[in-house]
């Protein structure tokens, strides 16, 4: 049933793609003059093809989601075909962004190869006041209407335009960030769900990945809107100065003060200070162009921008951060006895895993020079082997979070008849025997925290939860210290709980030893 539901899915979905191949979807050209641009308008078909693919894609994922959620016993096989359908609609995103970028790129060269004749002809008048232009020539945009040309200086001017142009590519990379930022939500769940270290590997790669593309939009983001908001906002100043109208500018300077308090409470509290940046002080500029638009009775570009306005109120930008640490798939197990045999010849016992993240303890049963069957250790179970450099066969039993725990299994197996159980540890694929080792027994552990000034009261919190009796102090401008581990998987726990609670923030386990 399961198959035959995925199957007609996709089959929806192909049949969808099958006709947007057959027919081009019809586009409008987004700059009045590019309409004749043929490399221009077939980039803009395929755009639009593009969204068309990528909106089916995700019809097909909401599709097999419903079906997830009426059949729970098949989540493995319905999470396993949407994270196939995601990664498609990745690649579908990816090919995007990079026809946006040529879009933008030729409508950029045509705005600057034609800005003198942009307003030349018999019915434009230089130096008209705003009162003064005919209705004909005044257009929904603010920035192309004749006012702004003939009364800024042709640099200003031409900045003016490119910061209008960019405009377009600063809501294509918030629009890619939304839309990233909703694949990251779904993919940190499914990714606290999979018990499959394999599964869980390609979406911790996905998770990553796709995190840094965020973060290379916000920086994109950060960039383009500084450019459009410094020049948007010295055009609009110089022209309001000149007509005098200093309430208008002082009503502005207090707009984006309100909005620079608003971006310091937020900041570190949303998944993008950027993309929190641009809608706070989108929001007073579109505000203050439609003031502009007023001033010059500029009406169509007035009530155009109001509706845009609205818009804006309309969208909530204070995304969650979405920090997930990875998973460490380490299988602990504690020691038992039995009467019966738990090994045979068709059940042997196994080599024993060495994992190259995380740390496990164990108890080492003894070293031989031969293979030894699974009665020479008393019924003791789980057992593991592994043949070590020497060629010497080495048998282990259980698997710890603590060293506690081992200590405590340690203790079991001498009251069991074991004459010298050890414990050993593994951390980051490291082995150390603790019970041979006189240097691992004087070893503790700390964790350093760098990348700030000072911890946040989150970081501040997690640490006192999780590290409870262990002192903080701070020992250099940017480096604080939780000190006095003696266990480095406790250590580790609390390394992952301050990644979590500020990922920006450096974190390492450091050996240190015993005063």
């Amino acid at each position: 049933m399961f198959r035959r539901n995925f199957i007609y899915v996709l089959g929806a979905l192909f049949l969808t793609a099958g006709g947007l191949l057959a027919q081009q979807p019809p586009v409008e050209a987004r700059i009045a003059g590019l309409e004749n641009n043929e490399e221009y308008m077939s980039l803009l078909r395929e755009d639009a093809r593009l969204q068309e693919r990528e909106d089916s894609i995700v019809n097909a994922v909401a599709v097999l989601r419903e079906r997830l959620r009426e059949d729970p016993s098949q989540r493995q096989r319905y999470s396993q075909e949407i994270l196939q359908l995601e990664s498609r609609i990745f690649e579908i995103r990816n090919a995007k962004g990079r026809l946006i970028d040529r879009i933008n790129s030729i409508e950029q060269e045509w705005v600057l190869a034609n800005l003198d004749g942009a307003v030349s002809g018999p019915g434009a008048v230089r130096n008209a006041p705003a009162a003064g232009i005919p209705d004909s020539l005044k257009v929904r945009n603010l920035v192309d209407n004749l006012y702004f040309r003939e009364h800024l200086a042709e640099t200003d001017y031409a900045a003016l335009c490119e910061a209008q142009r960019l405009e377009t590519r600063a809501a294509e990379y918030v629009n890619r960030y939304f839309a990233n930022h909703a694949t990251l939500t779904e993919l940190a769940e499914a990714y606290g769900t999979v018990q499959n270290e394999a599964e869980a590997m390609d979406i911790f790669g996905r998770l990553t990945t796709l995190q840094g593309m965020n973060r290379v939009l916000g920086d994109s983001l950060a960039e383009v809107w500084n450019y459009i908001f410094d020049n948007k906002n010295y055009a609009y100043g110089y022209i309001l100065d000149e007509l005098g109208r200093e309430e208008i500018l002082s009503r502005e300077e207090e707009q984006q003060a309100r909005a620079a308090r608003q971006l310091t409470e937020l900041r570190g509290a949303t998944a993008s200070d950027a993309v929190a940046d641009y809608f706070l002080r989108k929001r007073v500029m579109v505000d203050y162009e439609a003031a502009v638009a007023e001033e010059l009775a500029l009406d169509a570009a007035r009530d155009s921008l109001r509706g845009v306005a609205e818009q804006l109120g309309a969208v909530d930008f204070r995304l969650p951060r979405i920090d997930v640490a990875e998973r460490y798939f380490l299988d602990y197990d504690s020691v038992a006895f039995s009467s019966k045999p738990k090994y045979t010849y068709q059940n042997p016992i196994p080599e024993c895993k060495v994992y190259a993240n995380g740390t496990i303890y164990r108890i080492l049963l003894g070293t031989f020079n031969t293979k030894r069957a699974a009665a020479t250790f008393r019924g003791a179970y789980p057992l593991f082997y592994l043949i070590d450099d020497a060629g010497k066969w080495n048998y282990y039993t259980g698997g710890f979070a603590t060293l506690e725990e081992a200590e405590t299994a340690q203790k079991a197996l001498k009251e069991h008849g074991f004459i010298r159980p050890e414990v050993v540890v593994w951390t980051d694929g490291v082995m150390r025997n603790l019970s041979r080792d006189p240097v691992a027994q004087d070893l503790a552990y700390r964790v350093e925290i760098t990348g700030t000034d000072a911890l946040s009261d989150a970081v501040k919190q997690v640490i006192a939860e999780t590290a409870s009796g262990h002192e903080l102090s701070r020992v250099g401008q940017q480096l604080f210290v939780v000190g006095g581990f003696t266990d480095r998987a406790v250590a580790d726990r609390l390394a992952d709980a301050v990644r979590l609670a500020d990922p920006a923030l450096e974190i390492k386990v450091v050996e240190v030893s015993h005063p």
